[in-house]
């Protein structure tokens, strides 16, 4: 190895080094939140939202489906959500029914009527849930909250895990 790569190389493993420690601390806060009750459920959090259908056929069932928020589970195991809620900050809620969120999965809660599949929801609504300015809450079946976020402006929201804004 020359003289000369060496520095460069430091350099980057320090880059690597702090930059491992920012996404500790941030993904902290809600690894910590995916603990309830000494269960060791794993960690579920909300993972992404699309929101706010508007324009024309706003209110058709097809542009009410395209309105969702995404449920993750980054455990080795599967996680029973039967009783846990999702509400949004006008506190309309749904609720989840005999449903077993699997290890490393994401289940998408969409607004409209539909077919329940492992990887889709539907919470039957004939009206928008999810506004431009508005907050998604995850609560376990003993009410406890698992995870929030908020947003204002922007169309899909993301957890930081996967590279977007969210918002405690």
């Amino acid at each position: 190895m020359s003289v000369s790569v060496l520095p460069a190389f430091r350099r980057l493993t320090a880059a690597s080094a702090v930059a491992a420690a920012v996404v500790g601390a941030t993904a902290l806060p809600a690894a910590a939140a995916g603990h309830h009750s000494g269960r060791a459920h794993g960690v579920v959090y909300i993972s992404g939202v699309r929101y706010d259908s508007t324009g024309r056929g706003a209110r058709s069932n097809a542009a009410l489906n395209q309105q969702w928020v995404a449920v993750s589970n980054e455990s080795r195991r599967a996680v029973d959500l039967n009783g846990w809620t999702l509400s949004d900050a006008a506190g309309r809620t749904f609720t989840f029914r005999h449903y077993s969120l699997g290890a490393h999965a994401t289940v998408r809660v969409h607004t409209g009527v539909g077919r329940d599949t492992r990887t889709d929801l539907y919470q039957d609504r004939r009206s928008e849930v999810w506004r431009k300015a508005d907050r998604a809450k995850l609560r376990d079946d003993r009410g406890r909250l698992v995870d929030e976020i908020a947003w204002g402006q922007r169309r899909v929201v993301t957890h930081p895990r996967q590279g977007g804004h969210h918002h405690r």
